[in-house]
């Protein structure tokens, strides 16, 4: 397993790829100001389950099929870009007809359920060949020949399920503290406005880029 030497260079860049914005970030935030953190929380979890997938892909050699093939990569790669541009369509066709965002903890709003908050998350995750490049270059230099591949990086997965569950879930209740605000229409106008470029952007992005 990780030596304590390895510990720090191996949490630090955890933590800070954990805090940089980026898709992640944004779906949490939105659906955590559509609904409450709990839908927040769900989304955060659904991401952060997808790490373990990741972290298996790596560890199995599949991504070194995903980046040898560039016409397998490319569709993997097309496929998430389609899923963030869907996305960010909805919360664009959201913020034109904005109706101000409810936060009851009882009954979740009829657009985003709680089985959706969590499919969102995973989908967005598993479906972005970004993390895979970043564990498939990353990991390595902390296994272990010695010891199972599979097993160290399950484990360093799930280091980092825990620190982004605390600041995923840390965004998701400075959201919901923020409710009486974010209930006005044209802060959910601007949200989901804002929400819809950043996810479109993203998509595009991924979907033009060679890596």
């Amino acid at each position: 397993m990780l030596e304590h030497f390895q510990w720090l260079p191996f949490l630090a860049a955890i933590t800070v790829l954990t805090m940089s914005p980026g898709v992640d970030t944004i779906l949490v935030m939105r659906n955590a100001a559509s609904g409450g953190w709990r839908l927040g929380f769900l989304t955060s979890l659904g991401i952060c389950m997808g790490l373990f997938a990741h972290a298996t892909v790596s560890a199995l050699g599949l991504s070194v099929i995903l980046l040898g093939s560039a016409g397998l990569f490319t569709a993997f790669k097309l496929v998430g870009a389609t899923y963030l541009v869907y996305l960010g369509v909805q919360a664009i066709r959201s913020a034109m007809n904005p109706v101000g965002m409810t936060f009851k903890e009882s009954k979740s709003p009829k657009s985003l359920t709680a089985w959706g908050s969590f499919r969102q998350g995973i989908l967005s995750n598993v479906l972005n060949p970004k993390p895979i490049i970043f564990y498939m270059a990353f990991l390595p230099q902390f296994i272990d020949p010695s010891h199972s591949a599979l097993v160290q990086s399950l484990f360093m997965a799930s280091l980092h399920f825990i620190i982004a569950m605390v600041w995923q879930t840390f965004l998701a209740l400075m959201v919901h503290k923020a409710r009486v605000w974010l209930a006005r229409p044209k802060v959910a106008l601007v949200l989901d406005g804002l929400t819809g470029v950043l996810l479109l952007g993203f998509g595009v992005k991924l979907a033009l880029s060679q890596r």
